[in-house]
């Protein structure tokens, strides 16, 4: 649905500079955003290739894993319809730890991976379980620590100091993580 509003919106502002006689304007505009696209990706890939490769280590050397059984006491907590011990913990924390890092990209594969562990637990197969909902507002929340992708954004447009949103990512994050899961019980209590 959203590539039918997009294709929408280039095309219909396609036509309207060619009709106004600005095809110069929409040349310019395509081949500036091509090289601003570039560039924001050289830009952000090696710092992405860090992360997603101190990501691999910590996956590989089990860190990951420690972390995920670090925080698995809570997030049982948070899921009660999720018996203890089953895949998805371990996949909901893998991807809450990517993201507290600030690496969407590699947390996007662990969600996934955990919404089709979940969905095997789901009795109602055509709508998504409590579990789910749950997790989609913690995913959606993304609590970040060290928000990467934010850091280099503002390293490549010349910040001063591209860090000093460390600490209001931290508080917005958390902020809406808390608000998220207070709605979600919410809603949880009044649907029993």
């Amino acid at each position: 649905m959203i590539n039918k509003f997009w294709a929408f919106f280039i095309i219909s502002g396609s036509l309207y500079l060619l009709i106004n006689g600005k095809a110069d304007v929409l040349n310019s505009q395509i081949i500036s955003s091509g090289k601003t696209s570039l560039d924001l990706i050289l830009q952000i890939f090696p710092l992405m290739a860090l992360w997603l490769g101190i990501m691999n280590i910590a996956k590989d050397s089990g860190l990951l894993k420690s972390a995920s059984n670090f925080i698995s006491p809570l997030l049982s907590k948070i899921f009660p319809e999720i018996p203890k011990g089953h895949e998805s913990l371990g996949l909901i924390s893998s991807n809450m730890i990517a993201n507290i890092f600030g690496l969407g990209n590699a947390a996007t594969p662990f969600g996934i991976k955990a919404m089709q562990s979940m969905q095997t637990l789901n009795k109602k197969k055509d709508e998504a379980s409590h579990s789910m909902i749950t997790f989609l507002v913690i995913n959606t929340c993304g609590l970040t620590i060290i928000p990467t992708t934010i850091i280099s954004l503002r390293m490549m447009h010349d910040s001063t100091n591209p860090t000093d949103i460390v600490l209001p990512c931290i508080i917005a994050t958390f902020t809406s993580l808390i608000i998220g899961l207070i709605i979600d019980k919410f809603f949880k209590g009044k649907d029993k």
